[in-house]
């Protein structure tokens, strides 16, 4: 009898390939880092690795340690401690998520694991979160301290990503007086496991702002985007798409993608959020062109990209600020893709870019 291939399993041969393990963890190190994982634990979690297999486990373990801790801090009344204990481990739980892995029931509870987490930091640090959700998002909403009706950022992530991961936008954008929505969209952490990535994602983008409007503790007349990585792509369309969204901008984001080119890594990945299937996946990424949007953004728009940043396959943003009406190029020469390595360079200009925008009359 012939056993058939599991359909949510692709190809992922290339885990066991020599190198491979160490180049992910070198590579993946500044994006750890800009995520606000300390770097000496990260050091340590990746460094008793044996295969590439064994990441998410590894990463689960290192969010279970913390999640131990916030809880014994959480019973001792040391609220602070805990709150941030429990964020460590929702960035480790996410974490656990971007090694492409046959067991999809171990990602999805891991995505799971990294929601719940953020929600017990959150209730800790930041009482006055809400959580907005609706069938193609799930996030925080989060205010700034004393700012009457604020103008607010929607965080969108990409791939691999995560509403848990870009704690360091948030933060900057509260700072400035800016609420914030960090969601996950179709495909994305906790609904990884339901839903497929969509390339339409400037639909999922209409529904939160609907959620957002009629609200008197934020304006919703001032609402900006931000997506990272391809989260770059769906902020895009959502200013293609939205006539709401005042101002948007993409950080490493694609602007084509060529499927035949992409890495192993990638395609699998893509795979997997599109529940298994190749042909879902290739069609995906053969939607991911800018080349007819761009010109029909009409806001202003930057665009970040890192000089180091060099996925093959992937066409980075300089063509998307060159099209756009009011196109706008921020380059880091020495930035890699999310430029952990170079946050100092970009994420204040644009936390001020997208402030100034947001707030001028």
């Amino acid at each position: 009898m012939t056993t058939s291939p599991d359909p949510t399993s692709p190809d992922l041969s290339f885990l066991d390939l020599p190198g491979f393990l160490r180049a992910f963890v070198e590579e993946t190190r500044p994006r750890a880092t800009g995520a606000g994982i300390d770097p000496h634990e990260y050091g340590r979690v990746t460094g008793e690795l044996a295969a590439a297999p064994d990441w998410p486990e590894a990463c689960r373990r290192a969010g279970r340690r913390h999640l131990a801790a916030a809880d014994l801090a959480d019973a001792d009344g040391r609220t602070v401690t805990a709150g941030e204990a429990y964020r460590r481990a929702a960035r480790w739980f996410h974490f656990a998520g971007l090694m492409p892995h046959p067991d999809r029931a171990a990602a999805a509870e891991a995505a799971t694991e990294a929601d719940e987490a953020m929600r017990r930091a959150l209730a800790r640090l930041d009482p006055a979160a809400e959580r907005i959700e609706g069938d193609t998002h799930a996030g925080w909403l989060r205010r700034p301290a004393g700012a009457a009706r604020p103008a607010v950022v929607i965080v969108v992530p990409g791939m691999d990503s995560g509403k848990e991961e870009f704690h360091g936008v948030t933060e900057a954008l509260l700072a400035r007086g800016i609420a914030v929505l960090a969601i996950d969209g179709p495909g994305q952490g906790v609904l990884a496991a339901t839903t497929q990535v969509e390339p339409d994602y400037h639909r999922v983008v209409a529904r939160v702002i609907d959620a957002l409007t009629g609200r008197e503790d934020v304006d919703a007349t001032r609402i900006g985007v931000i997506g990272l990585s391809l989260g770059g792509y769906y902020a895009a369309t959502a200013a293609a798409h939205e006539p709401r969204v005042r101002a948007t901008a993409t950080v490493s984001g694609p602007y084509r993608l060529d499927w035949p080119a992409l890495v192993p890594f990638v395609t699998a990945t893509l795979v997997q959020r599109c529940a298994g299937s190749t042909a879902a996946a290739r069609a995906f990424a053969d939607r991911v062109d800018l080349t007819a949007l761009a010109p029909r953004i009409p806001g202003p728009l930057l665009v970040v990209d890192g000089g180091e940043d060099g996925i093959p396959g992937a066409t980075n943003g300089e063509p998307l600020a060159r099209h756009a009406p009011h196109g706008e190029y921020l380059l880091v020469p020495h930035g890699n893709h999310l430029l952990g390595n170079a946050t100092a360079d970009w994420l204040p200009t644009t936390a001020d870019w997208l402030t100034a925008h947001l707030t001028a009359h």
